[in-house]
């Protein structure tokens, strides 16, 4: 399942310190964005048990924007225990996603 992630969610989803989360950061006119949201949708039915996909649009959360320094889109924020663990900026094949997800689960 992917979260549609906002200011007033993002507290909720970061409760759940035994999962990874992945913020995706987006917008509707970004087309590598496009690329990434297909690429996380194929894989998020098979690892929707160890982590948590939480999409955060650019155009509607600027608090999130600055709380997580995004200064290009598309870009993934790992998260696990309530910590920044890696950075994803631009568009990453679906194989080099999984890898770096299971690097972290």
């Amino acid at each position: 399942m992917i979260l549609e992630v906002k200011d007033n969610n993002i507290e909720s989803i970061l409760k759940n310190e035994n999962k990874l989360i992945i913020l995706d950061f987006w917008a509707e006119w970004c087309n590598p964005c496009k690329i990434l949201t297909k690429v996380i949708e194929e894989i998020a039915a098979s690892i929707e048990n160890d982590v948590i996909i939480g999409k955060v649009n650019v155009d509607e959360e600027p608090e999130l924007i600055k709380k997580y320094g995004i200064r290009n889109i598309p870009t993934l924020i790992f998260i696990k225990d309530n910590q920044v663990i890696d950075k994803q900026v631009g568009a990453i094949s679906k194989n080099d996603l999984l890898e770096k997800i299971k690097k972290h689960i």
